[in-house]
């Protein structure tokens, strides 16, 4: 049997998480160094390496302890010409109200 139709991922794989609020730079620590990078719009990116499914959704249990509305969970294409984040991501999703 082939694992390639069930839409699994087999190694690490890279993702954009963003959540309403703001996390200071600090944070990233706790989340093994991922790249947090704030949005106009009173969000935080947090975009990086994730080792496999348990580990996102660690990620996820992590981010609901702290209280903060998800807004989305990307698969996000590794680019290895640069290491910065882009907030492209942030024109993907309408402003939340105050």
């Amino acid at each position: 049997m082939s694992g390639t139709s069930t839409g699994h991922q087999d190694g690490p794989g890279q993702y954009e998480i963003r959540v309403q609020g703001r996390l200071e730079p600090r944070w990233a620590a706790w989340f093994d160094g991922m790249t947090l990078t704030s949005g106009s719009d009173g969000s935080t990116t947090i975009h990086g390496p994730v080792v496999d499914q348990a580990a996102l959704h660690g990620l996820l249990t992590q981010l609901r302890d702290l209280g903060l509305p998800l807004l989305s969970v990307t698969p996000a294409e590794a680019d290895p010409q640069t290491s910065l984040h882009t907030s492209s991501a942030d024109s993907d999703t309408a402003p939340q109200g105050d």
